[in-house]
């Protein structure tokens, strides 16, 4: 089987790339891939796969096989771009590569498909929007697509900052992510007559300050940091009454982030009202840390040594990057999920807009993921 996909895979190569090639052009940002699905389900019908399409937001589901012959093997790619300015012009723009995971696990079914490889249980191909907006997986999950998963695989790039190129790791220990945004209301006034208003740049001041205060278990990777302040106006005689601030907390557990968020909250809000200004704070977007699957992941293990050899086995990494892929075991506790991670090449960094990496990544993408629903479909993982 692993001489056939290797050959698939080298014979196939332009066209892979050529896949990649139209997914990165043609980007669409969160909740608006409504061509992205439209081409994704062009190429799954041409395969004669059943697809399910929905009507309420975009993304594709492909079934291939039948549950009552086996287990039920899902395999998911997620699809938006980031809204970005990239030489100048604010456009989507796939800087973290998903343009890279689509392409992926298209031609993963494609190449199995095309080698004759029949399936001894169901195959789910999953397309799913709005990762970067942390609730795509959240609407997959509201329409019963995972429930009636065994497995969940999923594959990510990885910057030129954890892996060399050329090899890939059985998961990607993402931790837990949340952003808030916040909103200072206090009193305008005369530049002239400070004492009779509210300056909510004062109390800007003391959140800062008290969101750097906030302490942890510093053996445990954690922070929060302010990324975005927004306050007053183009006249600068005025003092300004209405203030907007974001807030990126990051935790290595589920358990940690509950504990920082509680600490935020309080400083935040105690700080901020210090001077009588009114404080609110919501939250806008959460992830949650990966949960280990530790048999699912020694399988995949096994798949990166037999597509890419026993140099290409690498150790998952611990990243504060978040991932809404982890959802649907925090869902499905019994799930075996993992997301594999795929070295590339890729510079500067994912989220830059100037990202770029190896297109030969593609090929060892391919491979991993065929083998990999091939041995899932095999094994019985307790």
């Amino acid at each position: 089987m692993i001489n056939s996909i290797q050959e698939w895979v080298k014979t196939n190569e332009q066209q892979i790339k050529s896949t990649y090639n139209h997914l990165h052009t043609n980007a669409e940002i969160s909740w608006k891939e409504v061509n992205t699905t439209k081409y994704l389900c062009q190429q799954l019908q041409e395969l004669n796969l059943k697809v399910e399409t929905f009507e309420d937001h975009p993304g594709v589901i492909g079934y291939w096989g039948s549950a009552s012959e086996g287990p039920t093997v899902g395999i998911r790619a997620d699809m938006d771009a980031l809204w970005q300015l990239v030489d100048g012009e604010w456009k989507a723009n796939h800087s973290c590569g998903h343009d890279a995971h689509m392409t992926m696990v298209l031609h993963s079914i494609k190449c199995l498909k095309e080698i004759g490889f029949e399936p001894k249980g169901l195959i789910k191909i999953i397309f799913q929007p709005a990762e970067e907006t942390g609730k795509g997986a959240q609407a997959l999950i509201e329409k019963g697509i995972i429930a009636d998963l065994d497995y969940l695989l999923g594959i990510h790039l990885r910057p030129v900052q954890e892996m060399e190129f050329g090899v890939a790791s059985p998961a990607i220990y993402h931790g837990a992510t949340t952003l808030l945004k916040g909103e200072v209301k206090g009193i305008q006034a005369h530049g002239a007559r400070p004492h009779l208003g509210i300056n909510v740049i004062d109390s800007l001041g003391s959140i800062l300050q008290s969101i750097n205060s906030v302490k942890l278990n510093p053996t445990v990777s954690a922070s929060a940091k302010v990324t975005m302040v927004k306050a007053g106006g183009d006249n600068l005689n005025i003092i300004p009454d209405f203030a907007e601030f974001g807030i990126d907390v990051r935790a290595e557990r589920n358990e940690l982030m509950s504990e920082l968020l509680e600490k935020i909250q309080h400083a935040v809000t105690t700080a901020g009202s210090i001077n009588h200004a009114k404080v609110t704070i919501e939250t806008q977007a959460t992830m949650v840390a990966a949960e280990p699957s530790p048999a699912f992941e020694n399988m995949i293990g096994e798949a990166i040594v037999e597509a890419l050899g026993e140099n290409g086995l690498v150790a998952s990494p611990v990243t504060p990057g978040g991932e809404d892929f982890h959802f649907y075991k925090a869902t499905y506790p019994n799930l075996q999920a993992t997301v594999v991670g795929l070295s590339t090449g890729l510079s500067p960094g994912l989220h830059h807009p100037e990202m770029s990496f190896d297109l030969d990544a593609l090929l060892n993408g391919v491979k991993i993921l065929s083998v990999a629903l091939v041995k899932s479909l095999k094994q019985n993982l307790e």
